[in-house]
């Protein structure tokens, strides 16, 4: 076999897309990489779409294989032992284990995360990091690089592999084969709006969604504690227990998340957007988007507005942030 060789480990219940996703990106570079699929057993698996992979490598395969991707599969389910010792042998032998979404449980079962930083799919951070509290799980981003340990929320991961092993350029060459971002660097959001008030029922669920329809207003804690009817000190120990972020961060988020929309949905003006979401200036607004997102407004504009108009003209950043 020529290439570096990678093995795409196939779990029931495997999704159909993110187990094409590595396939299309990697073949797309001819002979740089060499790849086969692997599942559990000789009976092999079926994917979520219902589709029977039964003609699968086995998985004495993963011994030789320089890398190891672990795609989303029915997580819910576990994994054999023998899956978790084959993961585990990998690792200790120095080849690089890669999680796509929620592949990232099938490593933390096999103990290929403890003590480390890890991330998922935005649905399923929260879940991973309640049942596996010896992993620092990161809500936030797209990918973890962790050496031979890495962690994913999608397809970013597999061109940043591609970057790793061939450089840039190669990269973006595999970007330009799938029609894909070519560089969203590991750090940068992951693009959810997570920030929308709790279920009704909960104690401030009045005062999230009344804030959310105030954005625009020169909103302060007072005005917050004020509006549930509570001390400034019981208001945020409250909220924090309700939302697990202080009152102020979770405004600013919100704003953030406002602002996004408006960006995607709207040819609104960087000002009229600034004034709309309270980010205040329009110099502020790109420094704490930025800042948040790792993009400026205007390059998140081009690349989700739903016009699909394409990318806009550059945009200097204040501050990277990152």
């Amino acid at each position: 076999m020529s290439g570096h060789r990678v093995s795409i480990l196939a779990l029931d219940g495997v999704l159909s897309f993110e187990l094409g996703m590595p396939l299309t990106i990697l073949q797309s570079l001819g002979d740089l990489y060499s790849l086969s699929v692997v599942t559990p057993t000789e009976a092999g698996v079926t994917t979520d779409s219902g589709l029977r992979l039964s003609s699968a490598g086995s998985l004495t395969e993963l011994a030789t294989a320089d890398t190891v991707i672990v795609p989303a599969y029915a997580f819910d389910r576990g994994i054999p032992e023998d899956v978790a010792e084959a993961l585990r042998t990998c690792h200790e032998r120095s080849k690089r284990v890669v999680s796509l979404c929620v592949g990232a449980f099938a490593l933390a079962q096999s103990g290929l995360l403890t003590g480390r930083r890890a991330t998922t799919h935005w649905t399923r951070t929260e879940r991973l990091a309640r049942e596996h509290p010896d992993i620092t799980v990161d809500r936030n981003v797209l990918f973890v690089d962790e050496g031979t340990v890495l962690t994913s929320a999608g397809i970013d991961l597999c061109l940043h592999l591609v970057r790793e092993d061939f450089g840039a350029a190669t990269a973006n060459q595999a970007a330009r084969n799938t029609v894909a971002a070519p560089h969203r660097v590991g750090g940068q959001a992951q693009f959810i709006e997570h920030h929308l008030p709790a279920a009704v029922g909960t104690s401030l669920a009045d005062t999230r969604t009344w804030a959310l329809e105030h954005l625009a207003e020169p909103l302060l804690l007072r005005d917050l504690a004020g509006h549930a009817h509570l001390s400034e000190r019981t208001f945020i120990r409250r909220f924090i227990a309700e939302t697990g972020l202080p009152p102020m961060k979770w405004l600013q988020l919100a704003r953030i998340d406002h602002a996004k929309q408006l960006l995607e949905r709207s040819d609104a003006t960087i000002d009229t957007i600034a004034r709309l979401s309270g980010l205040g200036t329009a110099a502020n607004f790109r420094t704490l988007f930025t800042q948040h997102c790792g993009l400026t407004p205007s390059a998140y504009r081009g690349m989700y507005s739903c016009d699909g108009a394409g990318p806009a003209a550059p945009e200097q950043p204040t501050s990277r942030g990152r």
